[in-house]
C-alpha cells in the first residue's frame, strides 16, 4: 500500500500555489489517495454508522461541538479532494443536528450547549453555503438559513449587563463557565457575521461583525500592533479586567479569517491591515514553519479539545489565503511545510496511517484520536486552497436560500436591529468558584 509521506512529498514538489506552478492530475490523484486514508481514519470515530449510534455524533469522549467541527473538515474534504464518499453522511449529520428550530440548538444538547458549540456548527453550515454543497430537500432547513439562525440567536444573547457586552462561554446559568466570556464564542460570531456579509451583500452583517470585533478589542482580548495576539477570555466577576492570556490556534484562525472576509468584501485597508497583523501574530504557532499548539503541545498537556485546534487554524488560514492574496505566500509556505511533517506523522497505529499530535517528531508520536486526524486532514487538503475556487457568494454561484430573520420567529426583508438583551442571572456561587479556580490553575500549569 502507498504511504502518505511518499505521496504528499511528490505532490508538494510540483505544487507551490504561491509560485504559480501547475498541479498535474497524477499528483492530485496521489494527494487524493493520501487524504482518503486520513479521512477514513477520522470517520472510524463516527458513531452514526453503527447500530444505536447517534447521527452526527462521534464517539466518547468527543463533545457535540467537535462533531460539528469534524463534519466541517469532511465538507472541506469533499470540496478540496473532489470526493463524494461521505457526501450523504455529511448532509444527514448537519440536518439531524440542526434541531427542531433549525438553529443548532437540538434538544439532546441544549442543557449543556455553549455559544462556541453552536458557533462551530454554524461555521460548518456556512461552509456548505460557500462551497455550494448539495442543497437539502425543500422540507428541510437550508444551509444559509442555518447559518443565519446561528448568528441571530447568538446575537440575542449579547450581554450588556456584564463587561459592557460580549457573549458568555455558556448559554445556561447552570453550566460551569457561565461566568466566563471567552474569545472563541465571540470570534465565531465575528467570523460568521463577516462571512454572511460577503455572501449576502447585506451590510447590516458588517455592523454586527464590527460590534463583535470592537468589543473583543475593547475588553483586551486582542492586542494591537504589527503583531496582533488573541487571548482566551476573562471573568464577569471582575468586569473582565483580568485577562486569561493563553493563546490558542483556533482563536487566532477565527480572527484572521474573519478580518480577511471583511477585507475581501469591503476593500477597506483597515481590515487588510488587521488581517496581515493577525497573520504576523500566528508565527507563535509555528515551529520550523510547522503548525504547533504552543500553549500545550510542548508539555504534552493538550486535552481532547485542544488536540483538534490545529485543524481550524489550517482551515481558516486556507480561507484567508483565498480572501487576501497578499497573505498567500506566507500561508502556503506554512501549509506545505506542515503537510510534509503531517505525512511522516501519519504512519502509526495498526492501520499504518494513524496521525499523531507532534508533527516535528520523527514519525508517529503515539498520540491518536479524532483531533489528530482532523488536524492532519485539514492541513493536507488546504494545500489546495489556491487551486480550487474561492468561496462563492450569492452573486457568484451560491445557491443556498435563507431568511435574514432565521431563528427569530418572524420574517423580515432586512436583518433586524441588534437585540442586545441582558443575560440570565449569574450561576450559583459554587459553580462560579470551581470554574474560576480551574481555569486560572490550568493557565498557570500550562504557562509553567
Amino acid at each position: 500500500m502507498w504511504r502518505p509521506l511518499v505521496l504528499v512529498l511528490a505532490f508538494l514538489r510540483v505544487l507551490s500555489p504561491a509560485k504559480g506552478l501547475e498541479l498535474e492530475l497524477s499528483d492530485l490523484s496521489s494527494l487524493q489517495h493520501a487524504t482518503s486514508l486520513v479521512a477514513d481514519g477520522l470517520m472510524d470515530y463516527y458513531e452514526g454508522f453503527h447500530l444505536g449510534g447517534t447521527i452526527g455524533m462521534f464517539t466518547n469522549p468527543y463533545y457535540w461541538w467537535q462533531s460539528g467541527a469534524a463534519f466541517g473538515s469532511m465538507l472541506d474534504y469533499w470540496w478540496y479532494m473532489e470526493n463524494d464518499t461521505y457526501h450523504d453522511a455529511i448532509m444527514q449529520a448537519i440536518i439531524y443536528q440542526a434541531g427542531d428550530n433549525a438553529d443548532f440548538m437540538p434538544l439532546n444538547q441544549t442543557t449543556t450547549e455553549g455559544n462556541d458549540d453552536q458557533g462551530f456548527w454554524g461555521i460548518t453550515a456556512m461552509a456548505a453555503v460557500e462551497r455550494n454543497f448539495t442543497n437539502p430537500p425543500e422540507d428541510e432547513p437550508q444551509w444559509l438559513y442555518l447559518a443565519q439562525a446561528t448568528v441571530n440567536t447568538m446575537w440575542e444573547r449579547w450581554d450588556l449587563e456584564h463587561c459592557n457586552g460580549g457573549l458568555r462561554w455558556q448559554i445556561f446559568q447552570w453550566n460551569a463557565g457561565y461566568n466566563y466570556k471567552n474569545t472563541v464564542s465571540n470570534a465565531c460570531l465575528f467570523q460568521l457575521s463577516a462571512r454572511l456579509a460577503r455572501y449576502t451583500a447585506n451590510d447590516t452583517y458588517i455592523t454586527l461583525a464590527e460590534e463583535a470585533f470592537d468589543w473583543m478589542y475593547g475588553a483586551g482580548f486582542l492586542t494591537e500592533g504589527d503583531w496582533w495576539f488573541v487571548y482566551d477570555g476573562a471573568f464577569v466577576e471582575d468586569n473582565c479586567t483580568e485577562i486569561v492570556m493563553l493563546q490558542w490556534t483556533y482563536n487566532a484562525g477565527l480572527m484572521v479569517s474573519g478580518c480577511a472576509y471583511l477585507a475581501n468584501y469591503t476593500g477597506d485597508d483597515l481590515w487588510l491591515d488587521r488581517t496581515e497583523n493577525f497573520l504576523h501574530g500566528i508565527q507563535v504557532f509555528t515551529n520550523q514553519s510547522v503548525f504547533f499548539e504552543a500553549a500545550c503541545q510542548g508539555s504534552g498537556n493538550c486535552n481532547t479539545d485542544q488536540r483538534s485546534f490545529k485543524a481550524y487554524l489550517a482551515r481558516f488560514l486556507g480561507l484567508t489565503a483565498q480572501m487576501v492574496p497578499s497573505t498567500a505566500e506566507t500561508i502556503m509556505n506554512w501549509m506545505n511545510t506542515s503537510a510534509v511533517a503531517v505525512a511522516q506523522s501519519c504512519s502509526g497505529g495498526t492501520d499504518g496511517h494513524t496521525c499523531g499530535l507532534n508533527w516535528l517528531y520523527d514519525g508517529w508520536d503515539g498520540f491518536y484520536g479524532l483531533g489528530e486526524q482532523m488536524s492532519a486532514l485539514e492541513t493536507l487538503q488546504n494545500t489546495r486552497a489556491l487551486v480550487r475556487p474561492a468561496p462563492y457568494t450569492a452573486q457568484s454561484g451560491g445557491s443556498s436560500q435563507g431568511d435574514p430573520a432565521a431563528g427569530l420567529g418572524t420574517k423580515t426583508e432586512a436583518v433586524p436591529p441588534l437585540k442586545l438583551t441582558n443575560a440570565d442571572v449569574a450561576g450559583a456561587a459554587i459553580i462560579t468558584a470551581i470554574i474560576g479556580l480551574s481555569v486560572i490553575a490550568g493557565a498557570i500549569w500550562l504557562l509553567l
